[in-house]
């Protein structure tokens, strides 16, 4: 059991058993609509429309018509939708801290400032408190409120959007929904990303779905829809010849990458199931082990689709080889992204899991079982150290003894008692 042939990823994508994925690209060679647009981004963008539009039986509210725009990825959808929202040059946005940089980088690419806010310990997501707490505080301080509001569902987990949507309506302030993570996740049977103005949605490669690269955003009506796809499209004038009387992007979905994205769309329930199931068995196979704990979802109003399914290393707990963590540098960055060139400067930050979750992770990579830290909060990250936040603590210590698990569609039942033994191994 401990020699394996095959590595054990976080999540990777899994394409639907009929091979519709090549089907649609293929129609895209045929019908040469190698482009970004064409039949299959109108596909997929419908598709997704059905499927965030869509309410569970038990809810009791008028049917949604959210129009949504496919895009390049899911930090252009963070940009479109803040311009949207009428940020800019001098503006700050309040956004939360534990989360990937994709839901902060786009404010700056603005010139806005971002304001982080810290979570809550049963969500691990925005508090809704402390961010009313850093509206009140940024309006004495700067005689304005924010212009936006960014709650993150980490981890798929959906945030606390009723209590956020009731204080940012208080202010008057917009909410963009970053369910990057969190697509397929309900909140009370609703879909996120149809709460807020708008809603951000990730299709990269180790996400519920792909289409290999790429995003959407969900608007909440057909003008805001005309406004993010021309915004999308350079910002073209109606006129015989190129005029642009305001600047534009290149964000919209390739057709071939689309045509991924409708296949993707027909096992998307399955994905879901599955990441639940993985959930569960994680949750009963830790549920007698000292020190660690899984996260679960906090009440039956949260229904996350536990895209990564994540557990807490008590500080006290003894993993082998945790006298030897940090000693030796990382080749390369986390997740093994391509064109990394920088290295670290130190062995050590002053905001790091401890050396037991260190240890952990190595353990498990030499096992042949991706493992990874939970995200280091951004009020913690050196590019941001000047930037104002509102924290708690919360996010800090969660990261100091959180580990992200496999979850995905390729990951069987033969690899989660792999995983689960080969923890369970690892505990002194």
């Amino acid at each position: 059991m401990s020699e394996r042939n095959n590595r054990i990823y976080l999540c990777l994508a899994h394409m639907s058993d009929e091979g519709l994925e090549q089907k649609y690209i293929k129609e895209a060679f045929d019908t040469n609509w190698v482009v970004p647009l064409g039949p299959n981004v109108n596909g997929f963008e419908k598709d997704l429309e059905d499927f965030v539009n869509s309410i569970v039986e038990t809810q009791c509210i008028a049917p949604l018509q959210k129009r949504v725009v496919a895009l390049c990825s899911g930090t252009a959808a963070v940009h479109l939708a803040l311009i949207a929202c009428g940020v800019g040059l001098g503006d700050e946005v309040i956004v939360q801290s534990f989360t990937f940089c994709a839901s902060s980088h786009p404010i700056t690419y603005l010139g806005a400032t971002p304001v982080f806010v810290d979570s809550e310990k049963d969500s691990w997501n925005m508090d809704p408190d402390l961010m009313e707490e850093a509206i009140k505080d940024r309006i004495a301080k700067t005689g304005k409120k924010p212009k936006a509001i960014v709650p993150v569902a980490l981890y798929g987990m959906p945030y606390d959007i009723e209590r956020i949507m009731e204080i940012a309506a208080k202010y008057d302030i917009s909410v963009i929904e970053d369910a990057a993570e969190g697509f397929g996740s309900r909140w009370r049977g609703q879909v996120l990303g149809t709460f807020g103005e708008y809603g951000v949605l990730s299709f990269n490669g180790n996400k519920m779905i792909t289409t290999s690269g790429g995003g959407a955003l969900v608007c909440p009506d057909e003008q805001a829809w005309q406004k993010i796809m021309w915004l999308a499209t350079q910002a073209r004038e109606a006129y015989p010849y190129y005029q642009h009387e305001a600047i534009g992007y290149n964000y919209r979905l390739s057709n071939i990458c689309a045509g991924i994205g409708r296949g993707q769309m027909t096992v998307l329930d399955d994905h879901i199931r599955h990441h639940k199931y993985v959930q569960k068995f994680y949750e009963e196979a830790f549920a007698d082990v000292p020190g660690i704990t899984v996260h679960s979802n906090p009440d039956d109003r949260f229904d996350s689709n536990f895209w990564l399914c994540t557990i807490l290393l008590d500080e006290k707990l003894k993993v082998k080889g945790q006298e030897s963590a940090y000693s030796a540098a990382v080749q390369g960055a986390v997740g093994g992204a391509a064109g990394v060139v920088h290295a670290g400067g130190t062995l050590h930050t002053d905001c790091e899991p401890n050396a037991n979750v260190e240890a952990m992770r190595v353990w498990l990579d030499q096992k042949g079982i991706e493992a990874r830290p939970l995200w280091k909060p951004m009020h913690k990250q050196p590019v941001y150290k000047n930037a104002s936040a509102y924290v708690n603590g919360v996010s800090e210590s969660l990261f100091k003894v959180g580990m992200c698990l496999p979850s995905g569609p390729m990951v069987t039942d033969e690899d989660l008692a792999y995983i689960v033994a080969s923890i369970k191994e690892a505990i002194l």
